[in-house]
């Protein structure tokens, strides 16, 4: 069992048997929802367990735990979502969506044909970006994990790993015997890539790379929790 709305916002603390909130959620909850002291929320440690708490009354709105601690079983199989590098904002959208939907881990990673790269500094700025992203995504959607962001990485890295397809719209059906999906950049896979890695579909359409990283998520989240069955 999942967290649910009637107790509460949800928020991610480092112990659940004695929680404590972070400076920013303390005030989230106490400034813009207006909890007060003695209202529940939910609590989740972001590796799958969680339970209910209640508001205390120190100065920084301290919580207490209340509830039962209830743990929930990661889902299987382990979804990740591999995405060439893209410009602006778009990558933190990415990570946003792919939480919300229930992906298990997202890596950035660089193609022969990206046009974005990050250096090493500023690629450690832009990881630790996604993460805090990925943070405030699983807070809202209410889940009990915090999906794995991970370092930027080559595409020959990533396609060596078990299960690994890339998006394509000439690819086959999309199942959850791959379960790591790559998603291109937007100058196109190099026909090393091609040759080096099987595809899936996802679409009938050509698809910009975020709007193709969401269309996997949620078609592979969707197959997992059987919302939608195969073929």
């Amino acid at each position: 069992m999942k967290p649910g709305g009637d107790n509460g916002p949800h928020v991610f603390v480092d112990d659940l048997e004695h929680p404590e909130l972070r400076d920013e959620d303390g005030h989230h909850l106490t400034r813009s929802l207006r909890l007060r002291p003695g209202d529940t929320f939910t609590a989740s440690d972001g590796a799958g367990s969680w339970r209910v708490c209640r508001l205390g009354s120190g100065p920084r709105g301290d919580a207490e735990a209340d509830g039962e601690l209830v743990y929930v079983e990661a889902p299987h199989p382990k979804l990740t979502i591999g995405f060439a590098l893209i410009k602006g904002g778009r990558p933190e959208l990415v990570v946003q969506k792919l939480t919300e939907l229930g992906v298990d881990a997202i890596v950035p990673f660089t193609a022969e044909h990206s046009v974005v790269r990050w250096d090493a500094d500023r690629g450690v700025r832009h990881v630790e970006r996604l993460r805090r992203v990925a943070r405030e995504a699983a807070m809202q959607s209410r889940q009990v994990r915090i999906p794995e962001i991970g370092e930027v990485a080559e595409f020959a890295d990533l396609a060596a790993g078990p299960g690994a397809v890339r998006a394509d719209i000439t690819g086959n059906p999309t199942s959850l015997d791959h379960p790591t999906v790559l998603i291109g950049p937007e100058g196109g896979w190099s026909e090393a890539e091609r040759h080096q890695l099987g595809a899936i579909r996802i679409s009938s359409s050509v698809l910009r790379s975020e709007t193709a990283a969401i269309g996997a998520a949620a078609l592979l989240t969707a197959l997992r929790d059987e919302v939608i069955s195969a073929g």
